[in-house]
């Protein structure tokens, strides 16, 4: 209707003037309710045709779409295991912090577990003790079995001694007694020495990898018992949280509920114009938006990103061909735009529907002086026709809880 009321100001007015002031036609008498499309149809025929141009330019460089959402991301509430749920510490809503308990699994099997792995770590360390007092006792047992065989060396020296100034003083059945004690003395102290040397091989090298291995078990069960333990990932709100004791949670099946982040659908709105506008729509454009809300209010934007590829186009490669014509609804071109101004977005609730519009702007084009007049002059007209969609766009905001509240019969 405002489309039709600009041109028919350069259209109908001007034919009528002509009509009035020049060839003397006055309505009621030669322009009638029967004879306005003969006297005026050269204005009605123009205003029409103007009109459509008007509308369509408009709507092509200045898109609009009620399609736009402030979308936000939930976290899904789960655990890693599943389990019987043992405490809920977080009520059906409530606002939650990072690292705080949401809910406790049944943990008593992770709690045997972790115990055992507590004692196995605490074994080996007595062992370790145990193994540190054998090395002490082997090294003993060195300096004894070293001590025999000193002795009996030197008795067997004595004696050689002996027999080599007097032979016949020492019977040959007592040197080779020695000779085989000092034998036996010399086996005793290489038994020694190789017991020594097991102890301390079991001291640095088996009992730390036993030690480590138990550690790891003990890291392991502790990991195990640290699940059944469900924690906020970000600081957020619980929402809708219906989980109590004695619910089976399985990770695979069901989600124990959803956390919403602090700040989700507050940084920008997402919205979807006709692929017609994929040429126009442009980084950096001017945009506006009205959200039900938050009523009579326009929030200023910008657009931040250009979706390239447009989902209903996307498939799942599976055993059937594609078949075009089931692809009955097409799809929009996504679009993200972000407030102008720090906390545009206050105010309105995230997931609310809202009116958006984009505004093409030449300005940088036509100040660079690489156009025309006459092109200069035509994006003086496209850049201009933006204030007729910024107005029903104010309109739209106007009107937007009346058609809310009152005629939509709610």
């Amino acid at each position: 209707m405002l489309e039709i009321l600009l041109c028919s100001l350069v259209t109908i007015l001007p034919d009528y003037l002509y009509r009035r002031y020049r060839q003397g036609k006055r309505f009621g008498h030669e322009i009638t309710l029967y004879s306005v499309w003969f006297e005026l149809r050269f204005g009605i025929v123009s205003c029409l045709m103007l009109t459509v141009a008007l509308i369509t330019m408009i709507f092509y460089y200045h898109p609009s779409t009620s399609s736009a959402t402030l979308y936000y991301r939930t976290v899904p509430i789960m655990s890693e295991v599943t389990g019987r749920v043992a405490e809920v510490h977080v009520d059906l809503s409530a606002s939650v912090k990072q690292g705080d308990v949401i809910f406790r699994l049944d943990n008593s099997k992770q709690e045997a577990a972790l115990l055992t792995a507590k004692r196995k770590v605490a074994e080996v360390d007595a062992s370790m003790l145990s193994a540190q007092a054998d090395v002490l006792k082997m090294e003993a047992q060195i300096q004894q079995a070293q001590s025999d065989f000193q002795q009996a060396t030197d008795e067997l020296n004595t004696k050689r001694d002996l027999q080599q100034r007097n032979p016949g003083i020492v019977p040959q059945r007592d040197i080779e007694k020695l000779q085989v004690l000092q034998a036996g003395r010399q086996g005793a102290l290489d038994a020694a020495n190789i017991a020594k040397q097991s102890a301390t091989i079991r001291v640095t090298a088996l009992l730390p990898a036993e030690k480590a291995s138990a550690e790891a078990a003990l890291a392991e069960a502790q990991v195990d018992l640290d699940k059944t333990f469900i924690r906020a990932g970000v600081d957020g709100r619980v929402e809708q949280f219906g989980l109590r004791p004695g619910d089976i949670v399985n990770p695979m099946i069901r989600t124990a509920g959803v956390l919403i982040p602090d700040g989700a659908g507050r940084s920008g709105l997402v919205a979807g114009f006709g692929q017609i506008e994929a040429q126009v729509m442009k980084v950096g454009m001017v945009a506006e938006a009205t959200c039900i809300s938050k009523p009579w209010t326009i929030i200023p934007m910008v657009v931040t990103s250009v979706q390239d590829y447009i989902a209903a186009g996307q498939f799942r490669g599976g055993e059937q061909l594609i078949e075009a014509q089931n692809t009955t609804r097409p799809g929009t071109i996504l679009v993200i735009m972000e407030p102008m101004y720090k906390g545009g977005l206050e105010g309105v609730t995230p997931g609310s529907s809202c009116v958006a519009n984009a505004y093409t702007s030449n300005h940088e084009l036509i100040a660079s002086g690489k156009v025309g007049s006459l092109k200069s002059f035509g994006l003086h007209v496209v850049d201009a026709t933006g204030l007729v969609h910024a107005l029903l766009l104010r309109i739209q905001a106007l009107l937007l809880p009346i058609q809310t509240l009152v005629l939509s019969g709610h």
